[in-house]
């Protein structure tokens, strides 16, 4: 199993995944191609000045992708992971998840799951509130990729543009669903999990990962009607899953660049 010890080695493992999964046409390729351009941004935003804390932001980000990374190579060799993550990557190989939904499962395990435990294990009850700034930058870095990907999408697949016209129900589905959840309930976690005894984190993660999976299944399967679209979207989207992959990798993202300016966090009863 593969672990990263720093930021280069994150993307050079990312790279792997996505280049196994265009030769496997496997669409777990897709979440790793975004979340490739994630840690890119975090990278530069180190490099920039943009973090408050560079030093703790680099360990931060080796952390986090780790636990992808674990739960990846895990899958692949049929060992048990994360719950939401198998459930994620079983979707990979299937046929009817469209693009969207391949992308918000990884984000809601990476996000939901495994960036609150990556931030408590970074932090202390006492300096916990000192990442938040940080913390909110890397997701304002996930909603501008996310926000380029869904432009990028209806560019890719015309018949999404039209689908998204007539149909108000799912405009609104995948930024609200993606950004505002994940956000608010990992940190949530985060100031949580941070607080508990070394003995009791393990039994915490499990219970966090059957409620993270719950949703995930709400995103396989959002109802009747907006399923039905999905499926009509699927059948027009053009190309081989490898070739998604690599349109996704072309999309165009606004930067954040903004240097940090931290407010006051106090902790919410």
């Amino acid at each position: 199993m593969k672990q990263a010890t720093t930021i280069d080695e994150v993307i050079l493992f990312l790279d792997e995944i996505i280049e196994t999964s265009k030769l496997e046409q496997c669409a777990i390729g897709l979440f790793t191609t975004l979340y490739r351009e994630v840690t890119l941004q975090i990278k530069h935003g180190i490099e920039t000045g943009l973090f408050q804390n560079p030093e703790r932001m680099g360990k931060l980000d080796v952390i986090f992708a780790n636990r992808y990374l674990k739960a990846y190579y895990q899958f692949k060799a049929k060992e048990k992971c994360s719950e939401c993550w198998e459930f994620s990557f079983t979707k990979g190989e299937e046929y009817w998840p469209i693009v969207v939904q391949h992308l918000l499962l990884g984000i809601n395990a990476h996000v939901n799951l495994d960036l609150g435990i990556a931030c408590a294990q970074v932090s202390t009850p006492e300096s916990i509130f000192d990442l938040h700034s940080d913390y909110n930058k890397i997701n304002e870095i996930l909603s501008n990729l996310v926000e380029g990907v869904e432009k990028c999408l209806v560019e890719i697949w015309p018949t999404l543009t039209f689908i998204l016209k007539i149909s108000g129900k799912i405009d609104n589905f995948f930024i609200d669903f993606s950004m505002k959840t994940a956000r608010d309930g990992a940190w949530k976690y985060a100031t949580e999990f941070v607080l508990l005894p070394e003995n009791q984190r393990e039994a915490s993660i499990q219970e966090r990962d059957i409620k993270i999976t719950k949703i995930a299944r709400l995103v396989s399967n959002p109802g009747y009607f907006v399923s039905s679209i999905f499926k009509l979207i699927r059948l027009f989207e053009k190309g081989t899953v490898g070739q998604k992959i690599i349109d996704l990798s072309k999309v165009e993202y606004n930067p954040v660049t903004k240097t940090v300016v931290t407010p006051e966090c106090v902790l919410q009863n």
